[in-house]
């Protein structure tokens, strides 16, 4: 796909464990305010392994989309490894917001934390 907007997202990392009825993820958050809808890839890099792509979801005009990290596939059936830091490059067919959230429940108090991606 040829992308129209790229975004970045220094810091992930899916936390391996859940206390209480949250379960720890992280999410990508995706807005679109355009007429059509958004075709939007991503891959995934990492400290000491090759990259995943093929990651891909849909962002339909005039709606947002939450896309769970801890639960979505790539292509090959292959997901995001819990307990492994990585970044992200996001690649949309159209200019749309993104922007990336965690909710980390493996200790007390909740921590939860979001930052807009990083326009390149």
């Amino acid at each position: 796909m040829p992308a129209v907007c790229t975004w970045f997202v220094a810091d992930g990392d899916l936390p391996p464990t859940s206390s209480g009825q949250l379960v720890s993820h992280e999410a990508l958050c995706a807005l679109n305010t355009s007429e059509d809808d958004a075709a939007v890839d991503f891959t995934v890099f990492f400290e000491d392994r090759d990259p995943l792509s093929g990651f891909h979801f849909t962002c339909p005009a005039q709606r947002t989309v939450h896309v769970r990290l801890d639960t979505i596939q790539n292509r090959d059936g292959e997901v995001i490894p819990k307990g492994k830091p990585y970044a992200l490059e996001i690649r949309s067919s159209i200019p749309i917001i993104v922007q990336h959230s965690r909710m980390d429940t493996s200790q007390a108090p909740l921590a939860l934390f979001t930052t807009m991606g990083f326009p390149g």
